[in-house]
C-alpha cells in the first residue's frame, strides 16, 4: 500500500518524504490556505522541489491539486485544469464527484490529464470515475465516521466492485481524510491501494505503549548486562 502525505506545507513535504518515503502528495484549499501562501506559489514550490529531487511524472510521484471548487461547470473545469497541470509534469488535477466533475475528468483523461476525483461518500459515486479511467478515485473515511458510520464496508465494496469489473489496479483507491492509525490498518485490510493523511497520523501510526515499554525493559536489562 502506498502512502500519500496529506498537505501543501514544504517542511512536512520534507519531512515525510526523508523520514517515511512517501509515495506522493495530495492536497486541497484548505491544505493551501494551512501553508500560508497564495495558491500559484503554494503549488509551483512542490513543483520546484520535485524537480529538485528527481520525483519527475506522476506515475513516479504524482501530487493531487485541487481546481478552484467554486467552479460547477464541466468545460470551465477543463479550462482550468489545463492550467494547473501545465505547470508539473507530477500534478493529478483533483475534481469533485459530481455530474459535471466526473464529465470534465473523463474528457482531461482523453487529453493526457490525469485526474483524481474527489469528495466520494459512496461506493455508487466511486464507479464512473473508475469506468472512464481515472487515475484516482478518493472515498472519504474520518468525515463518515465522525458521522457514526463504519467505513471498513464501504472501502471493501468499491475494492470488491473495481475487482469485479477490472477496475482494480488501473484507477487506485485512495482512502482520504484518514484521521487515526486505526484507519490506516482498516483500509489496508480492506484492500485499498493508498492512503492520504496528515503528517501527525502517520507518526501516531507509529507509536504503541507497549514499544515504549519494551524499549525501557531492553535499556534497563542493557545498563545491567554485566560489564567484560
Amino acid at each position: 500500500m502506498k502512502y500519500f502525505l496529506d498537505s501543501a506545507k514544504m517542511d512536512e513535504i520534507r519531512y515525510a518524504y526523508e523520514t517515511f518515503g512517501i509515495d506522493g502528495i495530495t492536497t486541497n484549499p484548505r491544505h493551501i490556505m494551512l501553508s500560508g501562501k497564495p495558491f500559484l506559489k503554494a503549488v509551483t514550490d512542490i513543483a520546484g522541489w520535485i524537480k529538485a529531487e528527481g520525483l519527475s511524472g506522476a506515475d513516479v510521484f504524482p501530487v493531487s491539486v485541487e481546481i478552484n471548487p467554486h467552479i460547477d461547470d464541466a468545460d470551465e473545469m477543463i479550462a482550468e485544469a489545463e492550467k494547473i497541470s501545465a505547470i508539473s509534469p507530477n500534478f493529478v488535477i483533483k475534481i469533485p464527484a459530481t455530474e459535471a466533475g466526473v464529465t470534465a475528468a473523463r474528457k482531461l483523461e482523453e487529453k493526457g490529464i490525469r485526474t483524481n476525483v474527489t469528495l466520494i461518500f459512496s461506493a455508487a459515486q466511486a464507479i464512473l470515475p473508475a469506468k472512464n479511467g481515472s487515475m484516482f478515485v478518493s472515498p472519504f473515511i474520518g468525515w463518515k465516521e465522525a458521522n457514526g458510520e463504519d467505513c471498513r464496508e464501504y472501502i471493501r465494496n468499491i475494492v470488491e466492485i473495481y475487482k469485479n469489473y477490472g477496475f482494480y489496479g488501473k484507477t487506485e483507491i485512495i482512502c482520504a481524510a484518514i484521521r487515526t492509525p486505526k484507519q490506516i490498518a482498516d483500509c489496508a485490510v480492506a484492500g485499498a491501494d493508498i492512503v492520504t493523511t496528515g503528517l501527525d497520523v502517520y507518526k501516531d501510526s507509529m507509536k504503541h505503549a507497549y514499544t515504549t515499554q519494551g524499549i525501557g525493559t531492553f535499556c534497563n536489562a542493557w545498563d545491567n548486562t554485566a560489564v567484560e
